[in-house]
């Protein structure tokens, strides 16, 4: 209703509330039990429940038959009280219809605001206030209040503002308003005006005021000296001054001294700890891992009333999901008694944290009520687990349903197209982003650099990169650019990228940092660089970080220098399985395949457990061994479900697979394939294509072709292997179809690029590269080198030439190899019977590792080349290869 109908005006009631009016009044209970009625659940207008619905009706009922009751002041506060105790603006109105027949009364008008306020009418509120012919400070501070709690802090500053004009003193309530007010806004000059004001009226002593100017100056200054030294000055404390000093401390993240200020407000003994404090002490034993406190605390909780608070209980499911299990977070929630829509979120949250993903799911799918938050919490979810085309899913659905996007969704779905790493999606997520206006949200910005990075779309991370906002911090995304070029295959750009963003100062170094560049000099070889970044991190404390370490030992062993590598895995105080793999996976890399298995047997002793790199990297390492230990490499491949609880994978199966064929047993490969649960991907196949061409096998050569043939590729790496095996037949047409499709889907081969470092620069080539500024020098070199080599024996194998062109043209290809042009410029540069490091992007092709045993022999040269299976040492015309690469 939002009018009062008098009898005296209308006889009969009007027919859409006949059923408010009945002919006879029935015995409703006084106005007293009202009050008493359990406050029901909000509901909308439309829905409104029954209670709250005969409520309102025995209120216009009391109005129609009794309209004395509207000439009592007290008795239409008292109905105030029940509009706002139900939520009923209907009433409230038809109350303030009421009062408007009667003289002003500035109580009546400040318990209208107040009602008006209480139920969001704020429009409403200020009309009541405009009426009003002596508005008094209660009217201002509840409007002022009103206005702040409801996020519209100008409006709250606006009116004091105005009750100062009027020359109406501000009181203690009055100063807790707008200095809230001030804290919403931002507007921290007025707040030290206020301050100054507060002063100067003497109501530095009120305890509510010092509170709230506490609360100010921790927003604005995070002094905490300065909290802590108006909490000392206070004169009288309540439990909201405890809280106060104790929140700051744990948004502060010092846990210790919040702990010990609550042992001694505990202490006093006349101040209760309420939920506020039992909220700040648990989120202070999340922050710090402290499981047991929080348990103590919990237990508080529970001998003080405190175990069905909805606030506390929240704060429970974030400390269990942090340091507990997960029974623990399902215990407590199936014995809250009131859930709310954050309490389901924080299950979801919950649940991926433990990576139950599909209790996840059925947790959202059973809540009552979704925000945005919800969606966001479960999205972020998918992403921590891996689940990206999930998350993509889900957004896809927020969209449709018209659901707020805030930049956290924006975020996970970004973040989720980098898991996916789909090119084409990703590109349709970014002009999502900059067609909905949120591309300039330096968070969104972030994460999508990252994405094109992550998607291997440099070029595109380049050119937001160059107009990255100059006001923004550039340290982070740096670091960013700096990872995606270690990550894209281009450590050479990483290393300039490092030194420049190093020379301009824009790039802080960090773990994440150190870890990164060290893997682009472990990737180019660069070891001089390394020993720097070592030095560097030893310098500044960095060596104490397990992942720098980690990434010292993976760095040393790259460049070929495995003694630093086991003096640096030596002296580690700590060691995780990272740090065992690093080193293991080092000696592989220098084929040497018995001091890998001697680490393999330290690390068993030392009893840690392997994961699933660490079993395919020991299983390689019998690939290497001097003595033929096949049987020891096929009972640890049985043994990995038993004794490791480790399902093998593909990988496994093609690092086994290339054991066998390594010490000749191709039809045992052949079959282990065979007997895969899973269809064995390319990988597999090419392990044992390769011991074919080894022993020379063109029988079960053969078939490996045909099912690789049969495969529909998924990746660059198998349709170049297609594309190969085609071209070795000759079947030119079925090979350039192959690579046709591949350019289609967007995949692309990585040309053969070789490099040498000399005087601390990197000097790439190509295949019939002429960038070098030494060009001529280089190609005369090698033509004489070729000849010398021929002279010895040397004879170029054209069949490495997939090409469909002539035999002398074969030839000349074979020439200008990447890594024939490399090995010329180093022996043109270096002293005599210096070693030459080489290293290479791929694997060494079979004339190329001919040609290197020729030249040491007529170089008397040692030279070292490392490709992707490892690396060769070329001396006196042998390769510590043995051939098997």
């Amino acid at each position: 209703m939002s009018t009062i109908i008098h009898p005296q005006n209308h006889p009969l009631p009007l027919p859409h509330h006949r059923h408010l009016f009945p002919t006879k009044p029935p015995p409703y209970p006084p106005c007293s039990s009202y009050l008493s009625f359990p406050k029901p659940k909000p509901k909308s207008h439309h829905h409104r429940p029954l209670l709250l619905a005969s409520t309102t009706a025995v209120s216009c009922h009391t109005l129609y038959y009794k309209p004395h009751i509207c000439n009592d002041v007290n008795s239409l506060l008292t109905l105030f009280n029940l509009s706002v105790q139900y939520s009923d603006a209907e009433l409230a109105k038809a109350v303030h219809a009421c009062s408007l027949k009667l003289q002003e009364d500035t109580h009546l008008g400040n318990s209208l605001v107040l009602a008006y306020l209480k139920l969001g009418l704020f429009n409403h509120s200020l009309n009541v206030f405009a009426s009003l012919s002596c508005p008094n400070v209660v009217t201002y501070s509840s409007l002022i209040s009103g206005f702040a709690k409801s996020n519209q802090g100008s409006k709250a500053i606006e009116l004091f503002m105005k009750m100062r004009t009027e020359g109406i003193e501000p009181n203690e309530f009055t100063f807790v308003a707008i200095l809230s007010a001030c804290i919403r806004v931002l507007e921290s000059e007025l707040g030290f005006q206020i301050h100054g004001l507060v002063v100067k009226m003497g109501f530095l002593d009120s305890t509510f005021v010092a509170n709230a100017l506490m609360g100010f100056y921790w927003k604005f200054t995070g002094n905490l000296r300065l909290i802590f030294n108006m909490f000392d000055e206070m004169p009288q404390r309540d439990v909201a001054s405890w809280n106060t000093v104790i929140s700051c401390l744990v948004k502060e993240g010092m846990y210790e001294k919040a702990f010990e200020l609550f042992r001694v407000m505990q202490g006093i003994g006349c101040f209760r700890a309420d939920f506020f404090t039992i909220s700040s002490i648990l989120s202070a034993c999340e922050g710090s891992n402290a499981f047991m406190k929080g348990k103590e605390v919990h237990a508080h909780a529970i001998r003080t009333g405190l175990e069905g608070n909805l606030s506390v209980n929240n704060v429970l499911i974030g400390l269990y999901t942090q340091c507990g299990r997960v029974r623990d977070v399902a215990v407590l929630f199936e014995s809250m008694p009131i859930r709310d829509v954050i309490t389901w979120t924080q299950m979801i949250t919950a649940y991926m944290e433990f990576g139950l993903v599909d209790l996840a799911m059925k947790v959202f799918n059973e809540m009552p009520e979704k925000n945005c938050i919800s969606y966001n919490a479960l999205m972020a979810g998918f992403c921590k687990n891996g689940e990206g085309l999930k998350a993509v899913k889900l957004f896809i659905e927020m969209v449709e349903e018209g659901l707020e996007l805030t930049d956290f969704s924006l975020s996970s779905v970004i973040n989720a197209c980098a898991l996916v790493m789909d090119v084409k999606a990703s590109e349709q997520i970014q002009g999502f982003c900059l067609k909905f206006g949120f591309g300039s949200n330096v968070c969104v910005e972030a994460a999508l650099l990252d994405m094109c990075i992550r998607c291997g779309r440099m070029a595109d991370a380049e050119k937001m990169f160059r107009i990255w906002p100059v006001e923004h911090d550039n340290s982070v995304v740096c670091t960013s650019m700096l990872c995606g070029y270690a990550r894209n295959g281009q450590p050479d750009e990483a290393v300039l990228f490092f030194l420049r963003c190093r020379l301009e100062g824009t790039m802080d170094l960090d773990e994440v940092t150190l870890t990164s560049i060290l893997g682009a000099c472990g990737t180019l070889g660069f070891e001089k660089m390394g020993e720097q970044i070592h030095c560097y991190a030893l310098k500044t404390g960095f060596v104490t970080d397990l992942g720098v370490l980690n990434s010292i030992i993976s760095m040393y062993a790259k460049c070929g220098n495995m003694n630093d590598a086991i003096k640096v895995f030596d002296i580690m105080p700590i060691r995780d399985v990272i740090s065992w793999n690093a080193l293991i996976a080092g000696h592989i890399l220098h084929r040497q395949g018995d001091e890998a298995l001697a680490v393999w047997s330290a690390m068993e002793e030392a009893g840690i457990q392997p994961d699933t790199i660490t079993l395919f990297l020991v299983l390689s390492a019998y690939r290497h061994t001097n003595l033929d230990l096949v049987d020891d490499c096929r009972k640890l491949f049985l043994s990995m479900r038993t004794d490791y609880d480790i399902e093998p994978t593909s990988e496994h199966h093609a690092s086994f697979v290339s054991v066998l064929g390594q010490w000749g047993l191709l039809e045992e490969a052949e079959e282990t394939i065979e007997n895969m649960t899973v269809e064995p991907k390319a990988s597999v196949w090419r392990a044992l294509l390769n011991s074919c061409r080894i022993h020379l096998n063109t029988t079960i050569g053969k078939r490996v072709a045909k099912h690789i043939l049969a495969m529909k590729p998924q990746d660059p790496s198998t349709y170049i292997l297609v594309s190969n095996l085609y071209s070795a037949s000759g079947r030119w047409h079925c090979s350039e179809t192959v690579r046709e499709d591949m350019r289609e889907k967007g995949f692309r081969k990585n040309p053969a690029r070789s490099w040498i470092i000399h005087q601390n620069n990197i000097h790439p080539f190509y295949t019939r590269d002429k960038s070098h500024p030494l060009t001529k020098d280089i190609y005369r070199g090698l033509e004489i080198l070729v000849m010398e080599c021929q002279k010895a024996g040397y004879v170029p194998d054209t069949s490495f030439v997939l090409h469909e062109v002539e035999e002398h043209q074969k030839k000349e290809f074979l020439l200008y190899h990447s890594a024939k042009l490399a090995a010329t410029y180093g022996i043109l540069m270096t002293k005599h019977r210096e070693p030459i490091r080489i290293v290479k992007n791929i694997h060494m092709c079979g004339d190329c590792h001919t040609f290197m045993k020729y030249v040491s022999i007529i170089t008397k040269r040692e030279i070292l080349v490392r490709d992707a299976s490892g690396f060769h040492c070329f001396r006196n015309g042998q390769c510590c290869c043995k051939d098997y690469w």
